[in-house]
């Protein structure tokens, strides 16, 4: 079976010499793997970066085995961060976290469109903080939602609002619970960071056997 789509590249793992095992994650068919022969030719190596949109053709083999992809470039992405450490470690992370929790060829729409979004985000002058919503609804189109106001008490601190967990007296940032209030700097930011990812790790990762995305840290390194 031959079929057509648009997706964004995951991973890229040579195979043999002149060819490499690809993941997309595509608008039609979810997570899709397959053999890119000739991707290690001039026309087509430099455009194979994790993040960057495509045109697929797959063909299916009937043996069971991975099938081919034909592919061409649809939209350069990532090629415009490559001087943006931050922002390329951020793309690189979240194609990561896709490719860890995603099944084969299970179409989710709404994940796909996050992904458009992604790019959309990365430009704004709030992006770090508008990525971390973006995290969130990843995790939750994947079936993983969480409302941490479900989990705190108001308190007044030192004079200042404060939203606490009662089980364990640990402070959320005001911006998780209220996506109307600005971050007052980058230890707020971080901090939630740190809560989502704990949250990704114990309820998500750990659970399901998986290992914790390295990217991840990477990404989260460069924001202390």
């Amino acid at each position: 079976m031959n079929w057509q789509d648009k997706g964004y590249l995951l991973s890229l793992n040579k195979y043999n010499e002149n060819s490499s095992i690809a993941e997309f994650f595509t608008e039609n068919n979810g997570k899709i793997i397959g053999v890119i022969f000739g991707s290690t030719s001039k026309k087509i190596k430099s455009y194979l970066l994790i993040g960057n949109k495509f045109h697929i053709n797959s063909k299916l083999r009937e043996d069971g085995r991975l099938g081919y992809l034909k592919v061409e470039i649809d939209e350069i992405k990532t090629p415009v961060y490559l001087e943006n450490k931050k922002k390329l470690f951020c793309i690189i992370y979240c194609m990561n976290l896709i490719r860890i929790l995603t099944v084969e060829n299970e179409k989710n729409t709404e994940l796909y469109n996050l992904v458009d979004k992604l790019f959309q985000i990365i430009d704004l002058n709030n992006w770090l903080v508008e990525f971390l919503y973006l995290e969130l609804n990843i995790l939750k189109s994947i079936g993983y939602d969480i409302n941490f106001k479900d989990y705190v008490v108001y308190k007044k601190i030192n004079g200042e609002a404060k939203y606490v967990v009662d089980s364990n007296q640990k402070i959320i940032p005001n911006f998780l619970i209220d996506k109307k209030i600005i971050p007052k700097n980058q230890t707020d930011i971080y901090t939630g960071y740190s809560i989502v990812g704990d949250f990704l790790d114990k309820t998500i990762i750990k659970p399901n056997n998986k290992s914790f995305p390295s990217s991840r840290n990477d990404f989260i390194n460069l924001i202390k």
